[in-house]
């Protein structure tokens, strides 16, 4: 087999690891001698040793001689400050092919200058823009303190959110809504403005497919969140937290009762407009460990990401309906004129259920 084959095994068991390694990257990694399999292994917690580490350890045989194929730069550490790269030598391996050199501006690079001072032969750069994919939060992360941003909008196929009374139930099929519950479970966190709260009453939880949930953000300018809100009472894994204006420390009543009932209170500068700070708030995400946000709604949401540029991905979904009166997906945005349109690249085109799914970057 090719280097290339191999290195698309060790991105499938990456992706075995996905909701559950956070802060970690995913890591998939297979020992290969004699053109047979020995090992393969990939995180499944961040806790872990490294995947190569775990497939040194399980190897169906010495692994001297051995080819390693890993979808990105080993680690400097290996579980209890263990040197990953001293590990790697001393199992004499013929030689390492990784998939995309590891971005940290402080550790990145560092195992592979170590492997080749060592005499060890490295191929790096094999589908490497897919490795790049695989772990964008994780780089994101690493590279800028702040999560990665994903804005998913469901709309008719006139932009229409909602009707004209605000009812959007339901939009989308159930296939979509099944799709939105899948990517709760691989991003660290998902954020809906309190209007949503209020209107939809939603659980931001993982209900239909399962895995893990994430944390639940909500951006509440006035801190109108109340201890008596469902999504309060249900927060039983105590995973919720509101961003708010840095003003609202003076409602300290309130915010003692969020404070018993598990809600984190986390405090954002605001701009001039008197809207709270985008930027600000995706730092205060960042600092908690939080590499990947899954925004949700509503509509001013939507259009503060979009006006501020802060999405890195756009993902919608657009039921084949028509409504015609209804609430606007872009309202807000003040746009006057096509050449001053917002413009996308499609990155992904699907059919989920009826539905058309367009994941979307920007041009």
């Amino acid at each position: 087999m090719l280097d290339e084959s191999y290195i698309q095994i060790a991105i499938e068991l990456a992706k075995k690891g996905k909701g559950k390694v956070s802060p970690k990257p995913l890591v998939g990694a297979l020992l290969v001698k004699n053109d047979k399999i020995i090992s393969a292994a990939y995180r499944s917690s961040p806790e872990e040793d490294s995947a190569e580490i775990i497939a040194l350890n399980c190897a169906k045989e010495n692994p001297e001689g051995a080819v390693l194929y890993t979808n990105l730069e080993p680690c400097c550490f290996a579980g209890k400050e263990k040197d990953c790269a001293e590990i790697l030598i001393g199992s004499k391996l013929k030689k390492i092919v990784i998939g995309s050199p590891n971005p940290h501006p402080q550790l990145g690079g560092t195992t592979i200058k170590k492997l080749r001072k060592a005499g060890v032969e490295i191929k790096t750069g094999v589908f490497e823009k897919e490795c790049n994919e695989l772990n964008k939060f994780y780089f994101k992360h690493v590279t800028q303190s702040f999560p990665y941003v994903t804005v998913v909008m469901a709309s008719t196929l006139d932009g229409k959110i909602a009707d004209k009374d605000g009812n959007s139930k339901w939009i989308t099929s159930v296939e979509s809504r099944s799709f939105v519950h899948e990517l709760r479970t691989e991003y660290d966190a998902v954020l809906v403005g309190y209007n949503t709260v209020k209107m939809d009453n939603p659980h931001l939880t993982v209900r239909l497919v399962e895995g893990r949930n994430p944390k639940r953000i909500i951006l509440d300018r006035e801190l109108e969140l109340s201890a008596r809100d469902n999504l309060v009472k249900r927060n039983y894994d105590k995973n919720l937290a509101v961003l708010t204006s840095k003003s609202n420390k003076t409602k300290k009543k309130k915010v003692d009762k969020l404070a018993e009932a598990g809600v984190e209170i986390i405090y954002v500068n605001e701009e001039k407009n008197g809207r709270l700070d985008l930027s600000h708030a995706l730092k205060k995400i960042g600092e908690r460990n939080i590499t990947s946000l899954l925004v949700e709604g509503g509509r001013r949401i939507f259009t503060e990401f979009l006006n501020n540029k802060l999405e890195d991905e756009l993902i919608v979904f657009l039921g084949p309906k028509l409504l015609g009166n209804g609430i606007q997906l872009s309202d807000g945005m003040q746009i006057k004129n096509l050449r001053k349109a917002v413009k996308f690249g499609i990155k992904d085109l699907d059919k989920i259920g009826e539905d058309a799914c367009l994941k979307l970057v920007r041009r």
